[in-house]
Parts: C-alpha cells; structure tokens; sequence
C-alpha cells in the first residue's frame, strides 16, 4: 500500500559546501528521521542541522542490497528517509538501480536535484561555458573505468570533436590517457580547470594548457574527487557579446521604437 506522500526523498547534496544545499533540500534534511549518506563525498557539515533524534547512516562500505533493505525496513517502521548523494544526483550516482528496487516494493521516492561540481567550479573561476559563436554546447561526460564503461559512441576522442564545452569527471586516474585523446582535436593550448574538491575547504582549482594537464595533475597528486573543465570559454579577452542584450536587439519585452 502506497501513501500519496513519498517514503523516501533521494537529495543531491552539491558538491560540499553546506551553503550550496537548495532549499528544498535542507528542509527536508532537517525533518528527516532517517538520512542514508555517502560518506565518502559528503561532508558531515551537510548534516549540522540534522534532528538530534535523527539516525545517521554511513554508506560508503555498503552494497546496493543493503542499502535498500535499510531504506525499505526504515519506511515499513513509518520512518520520514532522505538518501544523500553528492553533487547533483542524476549524474554518475547509481540511483537508478535504488530506485527500481524500491519501486517493486511499492515505496515511493522523489528526487531533489543539486548543484552539480562542475557548475559550482565554473562559478568559482567566474566563467561562462557557452560563449555566442565561440561555444554554445556543454558535455558532461567519464573515461572507461572498472565499475562503468563507455558506449563505444561516446568514446572520449568522438566528443573531443565538437571542441564544445566538455567537462570531464571521474578521470584523474587517466589524466595521461585523456589528454592524449582530447589532443586529436583540442588545440595544445585550450584551457582546462582542473578542480579537485570543489567548494570543499581543501579545494584546489588551476587553469592550464591542455598540453599540461596530466603533468600539473600529477604534480598535485590528484587521484579522485577531481573534475576538469576543458573549454575555449575559460580563454582571456574573448572579444565577443550576446545579442540578448545588445541595443538594436528587440525582442517580446524590449519591442522596437517607432519613430513618430
């Protein structure tokens, strides 16, 4: 038997800082009674305002099996659920399969959405990743790993070549192998932010060449909880403006003066 309410509430965090948190999701965090997080990439100041009473969950050592048996046997107890991810929580956070096993079990789930690292570090660096007629497309996109691989269609090296906004994560492993891919079609010089814990106190954000971007990596020993950000957008004194705004641009609230 379904309620109209949902049982359990899957938030996306943001990428660390508790002030990055929407709305929406902080309300409900503080009227949780239980909160299943992801230890590892959520920061226990995410959970400051917490209810005292409520009961905090670990999950970074958990298999998705456990999980939802704790999730499921929390809501038959009549128990309010929030399960944290990191970031925006539609992206790399294997929510999918939660979901799915919880829906056979007639629970129901909302999502609330969070700030994603990669606009929290474009904010950070004060750029904006669609330039008119430089850059109007941005790819949020991995390298193959052990744990997920790529579509044969979406093989770094074939995104490379729309030179659009192209945001990488989950890819300091392979910095080296990376930049070899996106040097086919990336010129050496574009830059790349390279962001390691963003908005967390011990971030780290450098803009480099392409060219340098496995050997500032690896200078900086980074290793995870790193996102680059390779883009024309991120080059100085580009001379160009939107016409969104530009005087002899009219539009539904800016009509054209009449000469009378």
């Amino acid at each position: 038997m379904t309620s109209s309410k949902p049982s359990v509430y899957f938030i996306g965090a943001g990428p660390g800082d508790p002030d990055l948190l929407t709305l929406k999701a902080y309300k409900v965090i503080t009227k949780a009674n239980v909160i299943l997080y992801a230890d590892s990439l959520v920061p226990k100041q995410i959970l400051k305002d917490a209810r005292e009473d409520a009961e905090l969950i670990p999950t970074g050592n958990k298999t998705l099996e456990s999980i939802v048996k704790l999730i499921k046997d929390r809501v038959m107890s009549g128990h309010s659920v929030v399960r944290l991810h990191s970031g925006d929580l539609t992206l790399y956070s294997a929510i999918y399969e939660q979901i799915t096993l919880l829906s056979k079990e007639n629970i129901q789930v909302e999502l609330i959405p969070g700030i994603s690292a990669f606009q929290a570090a474009a904010a950070k660096i004060s750029a904006e990743l669609t330039i008119p007629q430089l850059v109007q497309t941005i790819i949020l996109t991995r390298v193959d790993g052990v744990a997920s691989q790529m579509p044969s269609s979406e093989k770094l090296d074939k995104l490379a070549a729309h030179q659009s906004s192209l945001c990488l994560y989950l890819a300091a492993r392979h910095a080296e192998k990376s930049q070899i891919e996106l040097l086919k079609h990336y010129p050496s010089d574009t830059p790349v932010a390279i962001c390691f814990r963003v908005s967390w106190p011990d971030e780290v954000i450098k803009i480099v060449p392409l060219e340098k971007m496995a050997e500032v990596t690896q200078k900086e020993k980074l290793v995870r909880t790193t996102l680059y950000i390779i883009s024309p957008a991120l080059k100085k004194n580009i001379d160009t403006r939107s016409k969104l705004y530009h005087p002899d641009y009219n539009h539904l609230f800016r009509p054209e003066k009449k000469n009378i």
